[in-house]
């Protein structure tokens, strides 16, 4: 009896367990597909597990913030990578520098300010990405070229120094206002390129020239809990109102796999933006392609042009998602930039329990800034498709702006469950009876 009592006892016990075990929670993208457990490890890199640490100090690098020592700091650079890899750190101070290449095995880590040189010179002229081409260009302050497991930490500072290079766009533009990005010579913040398995994490990335984060045709990237700012205005007497042009926070071009997480943007442009390509014929280049499987989740907005843009020079993005963040004065949170002379495809994105205030969240126009039509007669229709909001609590006074045209079709858009469907006149916050709800 007493044996039959502690069986009965023991199988309650097991069932009790088994009742309160919870079911693992299995996230899925906007198409359904399975979300890959990378993207729940937002654990940061141990900084004491990368090697040894080569502090710049300690090989002949002098502590000047006016002493320009690119050559001195790539040195250190070079050592760790010959030596087998380790940790370049920039110690407190402040570390005037061009260019800096980083190779397989090595890292960075700043403790103090790393500043970018406000003379173009110091960046070399080379092949590069840039506005969705392949060309020749300048290069960026930090780069690093087909690396696996490259890490920036530290809570310090990579400032761009970019105020001469703000105002001398800004001069050129007045002069010319055809004057574009490139031709005002500019070189961004980081650029990571062929990469694999990146992690940028808690450091501070201000005052870029032109983009502050760009990465291109890499997988598995994060970044975690940065800061990244540019100012948005008073940068040149002339024009108060004027900021740092083209600041954007993370450029995401043709990529796989990324992670931003509890990030706070306050650039003068887009803060995310999703690039692959541009022109008629880009679909047809192989240095172009998609972007996929993109989470971007609890960050914080300051002012920017865009929370997450598609575009202007996108091909395909797919499975995309913005989710629980804040918006302190976004201009849009969802731009879908559509660009008549490139074939563009934008599906599967999801954006949803967004908080804050923005002047307008939901922004769909075709973009025509600088573009070059082609004439091609498979010329394929650009689409929209699939695209979900859901729990917007955000204040605006303008929740669609939306354009259509023959160039594009827009489908299987949603709110909360309902259909939003576009008329074929503009939609504005004085026009909101050409949104139907079926």
């Amino acid at each position: 009896m007493n044996k039959l009592l502690i069986v009965l006892l023991s199988v309650l016990v097991l069932t009790a367990g088994a009742k309160t075990r919870k079911k693992a929670i299995v996230e899925r993208w906007p198409d359904g597909t399975q979300m890959d457990a990378w993207f729940k490890d937002t654990t940061k890199v141990d900084v004491a597990k990368l090697g040894p640490q080569y502090v710049i100090t300690d090989y002949g690098v002098q502590c000047d913030s006016t002493l320009l020592q690119t050559k001195a700091i790539q040195a250190v650079i070079d050592r760790a990578a010959q030596a087998g890899g380790g940790v370049v750190v920039i110690p407190q101070g402040t570390f005037l520098t061009g260019a800096l290449f980083f190779k397989q095995g090595t890292h960075l880590h700043v403790k103090g300010r790393l500043k970018g040189s406000d003379r173009i010179i110091d960046f070399p002229y080379m092949t590069t990405r840039i506005e969705g081409e392949t060309c020749t260009y300048f290069c960026a302050l930090v780069n690093a070229d087909g690396v696996d497991g490259f890490t920036i930490s530290g809570h310090g500072t990579i400032d761009g120094n970019g105020l001469t290079y703000w105002q001398e766009f800004w001069i050129r533009r007045k002069w010319n206002p055809q004057c574009t990005n490139k031709d005002a010579q500019r070189p961004r913040l980081t650029y990571i390129s062929n990469a694999r398995n990146v992690t940028i994490q808690d450091v501070h990335l201000v005052n870029s020239p032109f983009w502050t984060n760009h990465v291109y045709k890499s997988s598995h990237v994060r970044y975690l809990n940065c800061y990244i700012f540019a100012p948005t205005e008073n940068i040149w007497a002339p024009d108060p109102t004027r900021g740092a042009p083209s600041s954007d926070a993370i450029d995401i071009d043709a990529c796989t796999d990324v992670l931003i997480n509890g990030c706070y943007m306050h650039v003068n442009d887009d803060a995310v933006v999703l690039k692959g390509g541009k022109g008629t014929w880009a679909d047809k280049d192989e240095t172009n392609g998609n972007c996929e499987r993109i989470l971007i989740q609890h960050c914080h907005y300051g002012k920017v042009h865009g929370c997450l843009t598609l575009g202007s020079e996108s091909l395909h993005d797919r499975n995309v998602i913005l989710r629980n963040c804040y918006t302190e004065r976004a201009d849009r949170v969802l731009w879908l930039k559509m660009r008549p002379d490139t074939p563009q495809h934008y599906e599967y994105v999801t954006v949803e329990n967004i908080t804050g205030h923005c002047k307008r969240f939901l922004f769909i126009h075709p973009w025509s800034q600088f573009f070059k039509p082609e004439k091609r007669d498979d010329m394929p229709l650009s689409r929209c498709n699939n695209i979900t909001l859901r729990n917007i609590q955000v204040e605006t006074a303008t929740p669609y702006d939306v354009k259509t045209s023959d160039k594009y079709e827009l489908v299987d858009f949603t709110i909360d469950g309902q259909p939003l469907v576009f008329a074929k006149n503009p939609v504005t916050n004085t026009n909101l009876q050409n949104i139907v709800y079926e």
